[in-house]
């Protein structure tokens, strides 16, 4: 028999397979929230309700060093889940980072116990967890990698590479860029002059278009 369909719980897939008395204990402890381009989600210290699942946009979970400047630790998309908050609601253990929304966004949040219960019976539910471990384990060993292997401009360029859309665009401002690679908002504009003054790139407010990206690829390989 086809189990009934919920259009809020629908949005997730890997909420689409639980049974129907996974499906009941999710509606009770399941709901949304809307956030603008920016917003602040969790911060360092806050005691985690739940479980986070972006439903639509992106989430940036991010540090700050000493002197203020915030490095991105890795980025939640559609259908994932915030490790950082799972390893929290089984641990029992306060937020260590911040999170804000990349651009609108919808994400879903399921409270602890509901989880935890979910992911004792639910396969699917089970599944979405250890993928989401396995995809940020890699995300973070790829950023470290860029941290010790490549100078800024490097890790710039392989930036610009990743973020691009089909059309060659990054629409970006310079601040989100230097917030994402750790540094300031004046060393990026000055690195991003240098690859305009070499034909790499053309950029203009909150917009960088790519001329060239065979070579801001060597960039990438030249900055090692």
């Amino acid at each position: 028999m086809e189990k009934a369909k919920s259009a809020g719980i629908d949005e997730v897939s890997a909420f689409q397979d639980v049974s129907d008395t996974g499906r009941k204990l999710l509606a009770r402890g399941l709901r949304y929230i809307q956030c603008d381009k920016g917003a602040p989600i969790l911060v360092k210290g806050q005691r985690v309700s739940g479980a986070y699942v972006v439903i639509t946009g992106q989430l940036r979970v991010f540090t700050l060093s000493p002197e203020g400047q915030e490095a991105t630790l890795y980025v939640i998309n559609p259908d994932e889940t915030c490790v950082l908050a799972l390893n929290c609601i089984f641990n029992d253990l306060l937020y260590p980072a911040w999170v804000e929304a990349g651009s609108n966004t919808r994400v879903a949040v399921i409270t602890g116990p509901v989880f935890r219960a979910l992911f004792d019976t639910e396969p699917s539910i089970r599944n979405m967890t250890v993928q989401a471990f396995s995809t940020v384990v890699f995300r973070l060993m790829s950023e470290l990698e860029g941290i010790h292997s490549y100078k800024l401009e490097g890790r710039l360029c392989n930036f610009l590479v990743l973020h691009a859309s089909t059309d060659g665009v990054v629409r970006m401002t310079q601040q989100e860029i230097a917030s994402h690679l750790g540094t300031s908002r004046e060393v990026i504009a000055r690195a991003l002059g240098q690859l305009a003054s070499a034909g790499l790139v053309k950029t203009s407010r909150n917009r960088i278009a790519i001329d060239d990206p065979i070579g801001l690829a060597e960039g990438v390989k030249g900055s090692r």
